[in-house]
């Protein structure tokens, strides 16, 4: 399988970043109903402690994903339609946006953040700096909950285009088969 982008369809190096993403999402989205739907239960429990460290790894593998994106635009299979693009547009978007909410009002709230053993931001004492908090509270969770429907419009996106005569099937291009 070829690593790099073709017209007809995304190399290994995508697809990869893709699905590694799509299950990252999936357990983050778990660890979020966990911590607000199951508050003090064994659920939350095994899942929160992992939500900020694996947004950590989101944001980083969108980075790399937009960076690679760009290294095979010429090469990488076309959108359908405007819609198709502005959407995949949008889901960078909030890919990057919620997560740097969330590490932003981290940073604001004086708390330490130590993903993976690794100090990232070690804290402060002190009031809490209320410009990169508030944003972060106000928009980091609603956002998230906007990126889960846009997913959800995503995945039915590719699954109507799979299934409509005259239409494009571009499950193919992303899943490994022609």
């Amino acid at each position: 399988m070829a690593k790099d982008d073709t017209p007809t369809r995304y190399g290994s190096i995508s697809r990869f970043l893709h699905w590694s993403m799509a299950l990252l999402l999936i357990w983050q989205f778990l660890s979020a109903l966990a911590h607000y739907g199951f508050e003090d239960t064994a659920f939350e429990s095994f899942f929160w402690p992992t939500h900020k460290p694996l947004g950590l790894v989101l944001i980083v593998l969108t980075v790399i994903r937009l960076g690679w994106a760009v290294m095979n635009l010429s090469r990488r299979p076309p959108s359908i339609n405007l819609a198709a693009k502005l959407g995949h547009l949008g889901l960078y978007g909030l890919l990057l946006l919620i997560p740097s909410l969330a590490l932003l009002r981290q940073y604001g709230s004086g708390r330490a953040f130590n993903p993976f053993g690794l100090p990232l931001m070690s804290g402060f004492d002190g009031d809490k700096i209320a410009w990169m908090v508030e944003p972060g509270n106000l928009l980091h969770g609603v956002l998230g909950w906007v990126l889960l429907a846009m997913i959800v419009g995503h995945i039915g996106m590719a699954l109507l285009h799979r299934k409509q005569p005259g239409q494009i099937n571009v499950l193919p291009r992303m899943w490994g088969k022609d």
